[in-house]
């Protein structure tokens, strides 16, 4: 597990403030309309992070339930949305024994390196689906978008501060991976600064193979929009 989501995860309110969040979210819950106007609709979020997503869409279900591969990321959540469940699992093999009328994956599907590995997710998405249920998924490019890119960022906070660079670029456009490098500035107190890099792999596909792939594990109806951000947002509905 890289150190983002480890030895990193006390910093991420900072590198990625929960706020920030609260534009994407008004996009998604639209898209959710038909199934949170039904009585107590429940959500299942896949990778779940820090929680700062359900902090803006819990408000719309009667309970929400959160799945994430790090415990260090779990607490974070913990500490924003003690009022949801909390379940550490790996989004390509975590059964839960029960359905839920939405299942979200935002970012964290972009782990998903292979297509064997994003077919167990969306399977995973599909088998947590209740009949007549949804699923979102938000990758942050497909084949077809993606270009390299450089960002920065950074946030103080009570005692400590953070400052990042974040370099994205494709080595071999013939694969299925991109790299993503981050480059941290990490100080606390009066400590001296410290610098960390991080480097993740992840998963590039073409737009095709989502719609093939989410028709294959059992969606009947599969459809996508472009968000105000330029991202293709997968809509998956099982029947």
């Amino acid at each position: 597990m890289s150190k983002f989501y480890n030895d990193l995860a006390q910093w991420w309110p900072l590198i990625s403030p929960p706020a920030d969040y609260a534009e994407e979210v008004e996009c998604f819950l639209p898209l959710l309309a038909e199934v949170t106007a039904r009585p107590s609709p429940t959500l299942l979020e896949l990778g779940s992070g820090g929680g700062s997503n359900a902090l803006h869409m819990k408000s719309a279900f009667a309970s929400v339930t959160l799945v994430d591969l790090s415990p260090d990321m779990l607490a974070v959540s913990q500490k924003l949305n003690p009022d949801c469940e909390h379940l550490q699992g790996d989004m390509r093999s975590v059964r839960l024994e029960r359905t839920f009328d939405a299942v979200f994956i935002h970012d964290a599907i972009c782990y998903m390196t292979t297509l064997d590995d994003l077919r167990l997710a969306l399977e995973t998405a599909f088998i947590h689906c209740k009949p007549d249920g949804m699923a979102l998924f938000v990758p942050d490019e497909v084949r077809e978008t993606f270009q390299p890119s450089t960002d920065h960022a950074g946030e103080d906070g009570e005692g400590r501060s953070v400052r990042y660079l974040e370099w994205s670029y494709d080595p071999d456009p013939n694969d299925t991976t991109t790299v993503t490098d981050y480059v941290f500035a990490l100080r606390e107190d009066n400590q001296p600064v410290s610098i960390v890099h991080d480097q993740h792999i992840l998963g590039l596909f073409p737009l095709n193979d989502w719609l093939l792939l989410l028709r294959e594990v059992g969606f009947s109806r599969v459809d996508f929009v472009i968000d105000p951000f330029e991202r293709h947002v997968f809509v998956g509905r099982r029947g």
